[in-house]
């Protein structure tokens, strides 16, 4: 599993949130899961996060995601517990993260760990976005339910962070079996040129246009 990948790193993590909007400054993460591979063996991780005092989740969210107030409220833990949960996990020597459409996830997570003081957690470390390599494989769509459709993968696209991490371990999987290029992808991310950006940039990322149809291998791209 990701053998390409284990040449050069001792843990992956893959790794998927669920937010109350699109805002990384003042949406909060209702869901955080990860996997963390490590030789033979694979961890999980997976906990709803409390939200802020007099917060509520928005009806669209609710209804995208499945996620209730009450369910935060009743099964949720505080952010600080899933705050150390995260950094633990992130601590180990050569450690790749990965997610689809990670600079999403990756932003949130630098707000969320700056609350804490241990956005440093995320310096270092190396990025891998499935939906970057998943353009340069196939025509748009892009979201991750096309991917899992594309590849007839099990897991389904479900808006809860679990299923979703699980479908992007499973994609990076047959992604590999296809073609084992993914280490070029290691911090490069592709951006719609029309929209630019989501969000900051990430100092240690080099990101290129990617068009919609590809335009071979985005690596290969100066």
């Amino acid at each position: 599993m990701l053998d390409s990948l284990f040449k050069d790193f001792d843990n992956i993590i893959v790794l998927d949130t669920e937010t109350t909007g699109l805002s990384f400054r003042n949406d909060e993460i209702i869901e955080l899961a990860f996997l963390r591979l490590s030789g033979d063996t694979m961890e999980e991780y997976d906990e709803f996060i409390r939200l802020s005092p007099g917060r509520r989740i928005p009806p669209q969210i609710v209804s995208l995601t499945g996620i209730s107030d009450d369910m935060l409220e009743n099964y949720g833990v505080e952010k600080e517990r899933a705050c150390r949960a995260l950094v633990e996990a992130l601590s180990g020597r050569r450690t790749l993260l990965a997610a689809y459409n990670a600079q999403f996830d990756l932003c949130f997570l630098y707000y969320f760990l700056l609350r804490f003081g241990k956005a440093e957690a995320l310096q270092g470390l190396k990025l891998l976005d499935a939906m970057t390599v998943y353009k340069d494989r196939r025509p748009f769509p892009h979201k991750l339910a096309n991917a899992v459709s594309a590849y007839a993968l099990q897991t389904q696209n479900t808006h809860r962070a679990i299923d979703d991490t699980r479908a992007t371990l499973e994609l990076l999987c047959a992604m590999e079996a296809e073609e084992a290029d993914l280490e070029r992808y290691i911090n490069l991310f592709g951006y719609n040129q029309k929209y630019g950006v989501s969000g900051p940039r990430i100092s240690s990322v080099r990101y290129l246009p990617q068009g919609y149809a590809g335009s071979g291998k985005l690596y290969l791209h100066s």
